[in-house]
């Protein structure tokens, strides 16, 4: 038999959009990766930071921060309390609401906010897409997100 292992192989997942997902989603986090190894970052801390760095000064709430994020609870709260033992985040109790906890970056966590900026030009080379195939990409990606999701919580 001639041909590699993959080419005597069925192409069952040729067509799978979950597949193709998941490979896309593989394939950027590992262009990320090295990255953000670099800055001592973790890809969703990385996310953290930039939404912090895009949010109001006086910080964002915790349950805010993990809707962005697509995050629970249980996930945010030992992720923002490593990105706080590195001293990138700080985490404080709102005075108006003491059950709210607040999430503002610190000067350092901005330092690295700022030094990411090259990440998306690496990773926008790396996709090789025109702008607007760029743009179309990323509109069908984010209403697929907003269907699924809709649909998920219809059955739950």
């Amino acid at each position: 038999m001639t041909g590699t292992t993959s080419e005597r192989l069925p192409h069952v997942l040729d067509d799978k959009m979950c597949f193709a997902l998941y490979a896309a989603s593989r394939a950027v986090t590992a262009l990320y990766r090295p990255l953000l190894d670099e800055m001592g970052l973790t890809y969703p801390q990385f996310l953290v930071l930039l939404v912090l760095g895009d949010g109001p000064e006086e910080g964002v709430a915790v349950k805010e921060l993990g809707a962005a994020l697509h995050l629970d609870y249980g996930t945010m709260t030992p992720l923002l309390k490593r990105l706080e033992a590195n001293g990138l985040v700080r985490r404080q109790r709102r005075t108006d609401d003491e059950r709210t906890v607040q999430i503002t970056m610190t000067e350092k966590g901005a330092g690295l906010r700022e030094r990411s900026d090259g990440i998306f030009a690496s990773a926008g080379d790396a996709m090789a897409l025109e702008p607007e195939e760029f743009a179309r990409t990323l509109a069908t990606l984010r209403r697929l997100t907003t269907n699924v999701t809709a649909y998920a919580n219809r059955r739950d």
